[in-house]
């Protein structure tokens, strides 16, 4: 006898399917709690890069 069979005899609810969600904001969260200068880092670096190719392009 299957346990479909069995919950519906004894009259419960069929069983729930447990999903593990892996959302992108809870891992984002921990690597910014993991590496807190991780946006200033990145912010100066593409602000810097974007200065050299100012710079490159009008010479």
């Amino acid at each position: 006898m299957g346990e479909a069979k069995r919950r519906e005899e004894l009259r419960l609810p069929p069983r729930e399917k447990i999903k593990e969600k892996q959302n992108s904001k809870i891992q984002l969260n921990k690597i910014l709690n993991k590496y807190p200068y991780l946006p200033f880092i990145l912010g100066f670096s593409l602000l810097a890069i974007l200065i050299i190719d100012l710079v490159n392009y009008y010479k």
